[in-house]
């Protein structure tokens, strides 16, 4: 661990952002807790940085008197000695981000709903104070150790830098279709990448990927509508997403409280545990002392479906089948078929 010229101890690096890197760190006050260094970019002149600097540090300073149980705490700002970085000390989620879960593959609905009320009460709270996100993503939505879902990096991106900060972090795709016609960001644009932000859990990356880009859709207009849904996606919730994502912003939810209100009208059930493969997809779901499976094998002229039921392991039994396609059949008929199957 190095020391830096406060009591501050920085440990081992937790992840890496557009602008920087998140380390652990021990303060004797705090305890453990996140710290995230920004640095100066090698580009950038020390006019540039000096602004963005002090961009940065005022928008954390009013983060640091922003209190609520869904946004990460801001403990405190500081800024090295050679004044070539910022610090920025947060408390330390230990449930890390969702960024690792939506590469692994689609998380359950219920825990889908769970996790965005949680970020909407956080959202509505800080707009409340003023404050637009313009980042929300997996990477920026952190759990705590009882599995609280808490925002991070709220109101640290600016109108100015929205469009480098996304290409320097991968995430085009989170800005919304006015940003991209010269329009600022506002809390609409917030409700759009939350809707953007539900879609991506609900299906995971292997799934998400297989669409064409959407920074090569969203300006034209439409992405909404042509959103690929894993079959198991409840039609109310594609409904709702669909309204987050609306090109015109007068057509979505018009803030997050009613957002809120949207999500929690959803449906959980029925519930089942995803797996996106390139080439299958699986569904299970634990009744009793069985297990329902729905199996797709999937290519672009070749789609086959079936589903049985099998014992838990270690009780007794046998497989039964419960239905499936009648041999290949096309990918669009495959989908319909499941939908129906899986109660979307």
């Amino acid at each position: 661990m190095s020391k830096l010229h406060s009591d501050l101890q920085i440990g081992n690096k937790l992840g890496s952002g557009a602008f920087g890197q998140v380390h652990v760190g021990q303060d004797p006050a705090l305890g453990q807790v996140a710290v995230k260094i920004l640095k100066r970019k090698p580009n950038w002149d020390k006019h540039k940085w000096d602004a963005w600097k002090a961009s940065f540090l005022a928008e954390a300073q009013n983060l640091s008197r922003a209190t609520h149980d869904h946004v990460v705490k801001v403990h405190g700002i500081l800024e090295a000695e050679d004044g070539e970085s910022a610090m920025i000390c947060m408390a330390h989620c230990s449930g890390g981000s969702l960024q690792e879960p939506f590469e692994r593959g689609p998380i359950p609905i219920s825990t889908v709903r769970k996790v965005g009320t949680d970020v909407l009460l956080g959202l509505s709270a800080l707009h409340a104070r003023g404050m637009i996100h313009r980042d929300l993503k997996p990477a920026n939505i952190l759990l705590d150790h009882r599995g609280n879902a808490l925002i991070g990096d709220f109101g640290l991106v600016t109108d100015d830098i929205a469009f480098g900060y996304a290409a320097d972090a991968g995430y085009y795709d989170h800005l919304a279709y006015e940003f991209w016609h010269g329009k600022g960001t506002s809390v609409k644009t917030d409700v759009w990448a939350f809707g953007a932000t539900l879609y991506r859990l609900l299906h995971g990356k292997q799934w998400y990927d297989e669409a064409p880009s959407p920074k090569d859709l969203i300006k034209h207009g439409g992405f909404a509508d042509g959103l690929k849904w894993l079959p198991h996606v409840p039609k109310k919730w594609r409904r709702a997403i669909r309204k987050m994502m609306e090109d015109d912003s007068s057509k979505r939810y018009q803030s997050a409280e009613q957002a809120l209100g949207a999500l929690s009208g959803l449906p959980v059930a029925p519930a089942w545990e995803t797996t996106v493969q390139p080439d299958k997809i699986r569904w299970e779901q634990v009744a009793g002392k069985r297990r329902n499976v729905v199996e797709w094998k999937r290519a672009p002229r070749q789609n086959e479906w079936t589903a049985w039921s099998e014992p838990i392991q270690g009780m007794a039994g046998r497989k039964k089948s419960l239905g499936g396609s009648k041999g290949i059949v096309p990918a669009k008929q495959a989908i319909s078929e499941l939908e129906k199957y899986l109660g979307a």
